[in-house]
Parts: C-alpha cells; sequence; structure tokens
C-alpha cells in the first residue's frame, strides 16, 4: 500500500512524491556517510586503549575519563551549535562541522599523555556538537510530517553500520607501521581525513533550504515548500508559539526523555568503548581480528532494529516496544557479569539486539509529543543531555577497573538503569488525540 502525500490545494500529488523521492535519493545517502564517519571518529579510541597506554601511559582511568570527556564537549556546545545553523544555513554549518571534526580527529594522532588526550576529546566533541539534532532540524525543513521518520529510521542506520565497519576497518588500519608513526597513529590520521575530504562532497551537494535545490523543478519546489508551511500553519493553531528552554526543563515528560535516552546511551557506550577489552580476553587475536568480533553484536543489532520497526508498526504501541527492547538490553548486560570473557561477550551480543533497537524505537515518541516550532531545540536538549551517559559510562568503567580489576559493578549499572528506563517510558504516553 502506497503512502499517499498531502498536498497542496490543487496541485498533484505526484509532484510532491516526486519531490520527496529526489530528497530521499540525494540527500539521506549523503546524511548516512557522514553519520558513518562521524561514529567511526568519535569512537574509534576504543580500538586503541591498550596501544595508548604501552606506548604514552595512558591507564584505564585517564582513558575512561577521556573517552567520555568528548560528551561533556558535545552536550555544552551541542544546543548554541543548533541555533548557529538556523543562523548560518545548514550547508555551510554542516560542513563546518564535519571539517573541524576531521581536522581533530586527525590530530589525535600527535598526543603525547593524558592531558592532551583530554584536551583533544573535548576539542573533537566542541566540534561534532550539533550534527545530530542539525540533521533532525534539517528533516524538519525539507520532508512532509509523513516521511520524517522513515527518514529518520534510515539516517539512525548510519550508527549501526558504524558500528559494524569500524572494527574491521581500524583493525586493518592498525596494522599499518611506517614514517615514523605507530599504527594507531596511522588509524587516526587515516579516519580524520577521509571526514576532512567528504567535507567538500558536503559543501557541493547540500542546500540548506528547499527553495536552493536547483536540482528540484520549480513546481516541486513551490509544492514542498507549501505543505511544510501549511503543516506548520496547522500546529500553530493549537499550540504555543515560544516556550523557553527553562519551560522545556520544567516539563516533566521532556525530563523523563531526557532520562530515557540517558539510559539508552549508558549501555551503547559502555559496550560500544569496552567490548574490544572484553574481546582481547577470549584470546590472542590480531587487532584485525578483534575488530571482526567487535562487528558481531552490531551486525546483530541491525537486523534486531529492523524487526523491531517492523514489530512496532504493525502492532504499535511504541512505548511497549521500548520497554521490551530495554529489558532485553538489561538482561543481556547483567549475564555478561556471571561467566567468563567468551559468555561475556556472547551476552552483550544478545544485549545488543536490545540496547540499539530501543534507541531508534525512542525517537519517535518525543518526536509525536513535540511542535515542530521547538522540536529542534528540545530534540538538541534531549541528545545533548542523553549523550552524557557516553562521559558517564566510559569514566565510570575506567575507574573502576583502574581501582577493583573489574568492570562488573558497571555492567550492574547499565542493566539496572536500562530496567528503570523500561519501567518510566509508559509514562511518556501522551493524551488520545
Amino acid at each position: 500500500m502506497s503512502t499517499v502525500l498531502p498536498t497542496a490545494a490543487g496541485a498533484p500529488s505526484s509532484v510532491l512524491a516526486s519531490a520527496v523521492s529526489k530528497i530521499k535519493w540525494r540527500i539521506l545517502p549523503l546524511f548516512v556517510v557522514m553519520f558513518i564517519a562521524n561514529y567511526i571518529d568519535r569512537v574509534n579510541i576504543g580500538f586503541v586503549r591498550t596501544h595508548l597506554e604501552a606506548d604514552l601511559g595512558i591507564g584505564a582511568a585517564a582513558f575512561g575519563f577521556g573517552a567520555g570527556v568528548f560528551f561533556l564537549a558535545y552536550a555544552l556546545f551541542e544546543v548554541p551549535s543548533n541555533i548557529l545553523q538556523q543562523r548560518f544555513g545548514a550547508k555551510a554549518w554542516l560542513t563546518r562541522i564535519m571539517a573541524t571534526w576531521g581536522i581533530v580527529a586527525t590530530g589525535m594522532a600527535f598526543v603525547q599523555g593524558e592531558t592532551s588526550f583530554y584536551v583533544m576529546r573535548f576539542l573533537l566533541g566542541v566540534a561534532e556538537a550539533g550534527f545530530f539534532p542539525g540533521v533532525v532540524y534539517y528533516f524538519t525543513q525539507w520532508l512532509p510530517n509523513a516521511e520524517r521518520g522513515k527518514a529518520m529510521a534510515i539516517f539512525l542506520s548510519g550508527s549501526a553500520l558504524a558500528s559494524v565497519v569500524s572494527g574491521p576497518l581500524s583493525g586493518a588500519l592498525l596494522q599499518i607501521e611506517g614514517g615514523g608513526l605507530h599504527g594507531w597513529q596511522w588509524m587516526f590520521i587515516i579516519e580524520g581525513v577521509a571526514s576532512i575530504l567528504l567535507c567538500f562532497v558536503v559543501w557541493f551537494c547540500l542546500d540548506s533550504k528547499p527553495s536552493d535545490a536547483k536540482w528540484l523543478t520549480d513546481a516541486e519546489r513551490h509544492e514542498l515548500v507549501t505543505v511544510i508551511a501549511a503543516e506548520q500553519k496547522e500546529r500553530e493553531k493549537s499550540k504555543p508559539g515560544h516556550v523557553s528552554m527553562f519551560s522545556l526543563l520544567r516539563d516533566s515528560r521532556i525530563a523523563l526523555f531526557c532520562f530515557i535516552y540517558f539510559a539508552i546511551q549508558l549501555t551503547i557506550y559502555g559496550a560500544t568503548f569496552w567490548l574490544p577489552s572484553i574481546i582481547k580476553k577470549m584470546g590472542h587475536y590480531t587487532d584485525f581480528q578483534i575488530g571482526l568480533f567487535n562487528s558481531i553484536p552490531w551486525i546483530i543489532s541491525i537486523a534486531a532494529m529492523y524487526m523491531f520497526a517492523s514489530l512496532a508498526a504493525r502492532f504499535k504501541h511504541q512505548q511497549m516496544w521500548v520497554a521490551i527492547a530495554l529489558v532485553i538490553a538489561a538482561t543481556g548486560m547483567f549475564m555478561s557479569t556471571v561467566g567468563g570473557p567468551v559468555f561475556a561477550f556472547v551476552a552483550i551480543c544478545f544485549a545488543g539486539i536490545g540496547f540499539k533497537a530501543a534507541s531508534a524505537l525512542f525517537w519517535p515518541i518525543p518526536q509525536a509529543y513535540l511542535d515542530a516550532r521547538i522540536a529542534a531545540a528540545v530534540i538538541a536538549l534531549i541528545n545533548s543531555l542523553g549523550n552524557l551517559g557516553g562521559f558517564v559510562a566510559p569514566t565510570t568503567f575506567g575507574y573502576l577497573e583502574q581501582k577493583t580489576g573489574s568492570i562488573q559493578g558497571g555492567l550492574y549499572g547499565l542493566a539496572a538503569a536500562s530496567l528503570v528506563a523500561a519501567a518510566l517510558v509508559f509514562l511518556t504516553r501522551g493524551p488520545k488525540k
């Protein structure tokens, strides 16, 4: 059954359908590739932890704090970045984000110790801040309501694909030696330069507004702008025009969104940064083999994302499916504490069924609750505060391993947080319309 797209008065639906199709083929693949590059540059340090310890003396606690401080910077600068995008336009701002994160990611190759490691990770967070909510806001300007959810699902698949390819890619690059540089330095340089080169593609392929898109016909541009403006005008009839950020923070529903996403990100980044270390304990593997093993939970998670998305679309009750996914994640993380490294790896593969699916299933809930005029700011707020899970998880894991020699307490914490979030997600139900 095909989707019937809304149209302006007197205009044929085929015009809008043609415009949406062109946008999906031109813009969505670009955003997916950008997200893959973004995610790899963010999490590739998980594969060099032992190398940083051997070459620079960066221990578990320092590594965990450095991995997490990225997210502290990301949270501080994400909302201002999103505001600046509205001022300068998506083309200039998203290109700037990509260029600066590529430069800083390349600079990671030249850290000398703990302090420079912290500084560069913080600067990487500053550089990347605003990318995710910037893309979400871009969708609100380019796609009708009926198409945004599907576009978000495709865009979010970029992080899952990045999780799959980052292991083998980083593992292969770690084996490069030469030019007076170690393999981990070549990994940072090559992956960072790839992002810098990609920013030129973004500059030439991206337009800030539909009215700038010469690859759309005059009729398509007019119809797209008219429909999106009409949808926004309809929302404005029944919803308040301006809501301050302080009011947003006092909204209990938005506070719930922030905590639930925080719990999801805790588990995702706890697994992301510490999984390679768990795999190392399974046997004597090369960096490339560790990268291949690292891809397995993420391959499983991609299949789970689409399976859960299909079930949620067929049987509705979005909150129920998010809760089920979170319970699966909690069960897997708890089970990873009761056996050896191989059993822990299998348990995290099971947890992967839940935590990535929960992330994808979560976003339609706040999107359905929010007025489009405040959606960009609230999505940035939820994403920035939620992503603090990426600070708390690796920092806590690093501290626990250095002090106790085990991350078991951290895994218990991840399981508990997921269970609490699974219960709280039912409180996000909105009033029936």
